[in-house]
């Protein structure tokens, strides 16, 4: 069972193909505004990398958000038009429980820690849920405004974990907190959707093709245009 997967929720252009849950190869591009000019060019690169054809994927995985309004519109766009042509499952996984994933595959923590995946929703904003480190939600993802106060309610004795492009902005905020670890440069990966994507594969867990939307969280506000002096 080969599954390609994409994912484009941040400023990360990261394409992954994986066999029964493991990883077998990933390309991708941690620069801005690349995900239309680069993200068929990496599908083909980790193709021909792997020596597979798309007909030989079983299933496509998107990284369905949140994150950013443009990246994720072009990863479930070519993600839909890959399966639709292909005629395989589409199988949609959230953003920030695949970077908490990826998080805790590469790092050790202790039982009683909290993790925080992070994505940057620009000025002190992020999208973030709270997880164990056995991977199981504690809250629910939403949009937050972080402040100095935010974790001033958690027990002290309690490891926090804080990663994903939004992360690295509060490093200063709270160089004080012992228990708060920020973790510098942790950014997300295609690589990450591999296990999630496999047992969504087992369980079936795919989505209508024709229908399905990324998921926002919040609506899409233009910036406006500086005005020319």
């Amino acid at each position: 069972m080969i599954i390609l997967q994409i994912e484009t929720a941040t400023s990360v252009c990261s394409v992954a193909l994986s066999r029964a849950g493991e990883t077998v190869c990933k390309v991708e591009l941690d620069e801005p505004n690349v995900h239309a000019s680069k993200l068929t060019r990496l599908i083909e690169q980790v193709m021909l990398e792997a020596s597979l054809q798309l007909s030989d994927l079983s299933a496509v995985a998107v990284s369905k958000g949140p994150g950013s309004y443009t990246g994720l519109r072009i990863g479930v766009s070519t993600a839909k038009g890959l399966c639709y042509g292909l005629e395989i499952p589409l199988i949609a996984i959230d953003s920030l429980y695949s970077l908490a994933n990826g998080f805790l595959l590469e790092n050790k923590v202790s039982k009683d820690s909290l993790v925080y995946p992070m994505i940057d929703a620009r000025r002190l904003e992020v999208y973030t849920a709270v997880f164990n480190s056995d991977l199981e939600l504690k809250i629910p993802t939403k949009a937050q405004i972080i402040e100095p106060a935010y974790f001033d309610n958690n027990p002290a004795d309690i490891p926090v974990y804080l990663f994903g492009d939004g992360a690295d902005k509060f490093k200063e905020m709270f160089v004080e907190k012992k228990n708060i670890q920020i973790v510098s440069d942790f950014r997300q990966s295609a690589s990450f959707l591999s296990r999630l994507a496999y047992q969504a594969f087992l369980d079936s867990r795919f989505e209508d093709v024709a229908y399905f939307e990324p998921f926002y969280l919040k609506d899409f506000v233009p910036l406006k245009a500086k005005a020319k002096k």
